[in-house]
């Protein structure tokens, strides 16, 4: 078969190997550490290049995840909620897992280990479903649901992200999506061409939270180079079907990165960190805060489900034409 699955032990940690024999792409899943993607490596310039900023280890992960969130699994709710309170159906709750800045930030699951199901393979695909089930482990988010991720490598680089939430509880439940990597095609993002379907953003207060104006930002409407411009915004996508919602693309490696999402991830946040060595885009179903100002906020009825999907295709120019 052209696609097959390998579990491996590389650095202390245990992943899954996803692999296309025909173009030797490999894409790499952490399930311990909330069923993120460590690596998507594909053939450029003669050699393989990993697309994703990663962990070097163990010791790094368990050491930096909390702090970087790099490739986190965002769930049950998206980027920042102030001192994690927030009301729902009369009641007040907090969540009690906050960030040093205490907020609640980036969900509850990016460090709980994901359990492997359904696996497959063919000439025309590798697919592993993981599963986590959450017992209202924090009392500032007493829901029972289940999370499940698909990740399915197809033909051509195309790496299909696949997340199904099931309410497994009495009562309704919030819910937002996402996913937090971190993209790097080589060198400094400066010299990255970027473009997106937005024409406008969130206008955040000094904490990052939405204020609930918008602000018209076409800048990026159209290719347009990074240059020193820095980002920790969330912009509303204008989701055309069959269309990408965003495009990276670094003249110096030929790489480029091609996003595609459903209906399901309406938003798009970006995030520049000083190194500027990589690029943090984060397709998300919800804005941030959005279980207090109910912006793509899902109410998710007992015993329904909800899927979120995400399309990365990656390659030099002749890959891709």
């Amino acid at each position: 078969m052209n696609f097959s699955i390998e579990r491996l032990e590389e650095n202390g940690l245990s992943l899954v190997r996803l692999k296309d024999a025909v173009t030797k792409t490999e894409v790499d899943i952490l399930p311990a550490y909330g069923a993120l993607l460590h690596a998507f490596r594909v053939e450029a310039n003669g050699s393989l290049f990993n697309i994703i900023d990663n962990y070097n280890s163990k010791s790094e992960v368990e050491e930096t995840l909390s702090k970087s969130f790099k490739s986190s699994k965002l769930s049950p709710f998206v980027c920042r909620i102030p001192e994690g309170k927030f009301e729902w159906l009369d009641s007040q709750y907090e969540i009690s897992k906050k960030f040093f800045d205490g907020s609640a930030i980036h969900g509850l699951l990016y460090d709980k280990n994901f359990l492997i199901g359904d696996e497959y393979v063919s000439d025309e695909i590798a697919s592993i479903r993981l599963k986590y089930h959450y017992k209202k482990n924090d009392a500032g988010y007493p829901f029972d649901y289940t999370c499940e991720v698909v990740y399915m490598l197809h033909p051509g680089n195309v790496l299909q992200v696949e997340t199904t939430i099931l309410n497994l509880d009495n009562h309704t439940i919030p819910l937002a999506d996402g996913w937090h990597p971190y993209f790097t095609l080589g060198g400094k993002i400066d010299s990255y061409e970027m473009q997106f379907a937005s024409d406008s953003m969130l206008e955040f207060d000094d904490k990052l939270i939405p204020t609930g104006r918008i602000i018209n930002d076409p800048s990026f409407k159209e290719p347009n180079l990074i240059k020193g411009r820095r980002f920790d915004n969330c912009f509303l996508l204008l989701i055309e079907e069959g269309q990408p919602c965003c495009v990276v693309h670094n003249p110096e490696s030929d790489l480029t990165l091609t996003f595609y999402v459903g209906n399901n991830y309406p938003y798009l946040q970006i995030y520049t960190p000083d190194h500027r060595n990589s690029i943090a885009i984060e397709n998300l179903s919800g804005a941030p805060d959005c279980f207090n100002n109910g912006m793509g906020l899902k109410s998710l009825l007992p015993r329904h489900s909800e899927t979120f999907n995400v399309w990365y295709r990656v390659g030099t120019t002749g890959q891709i034409e």
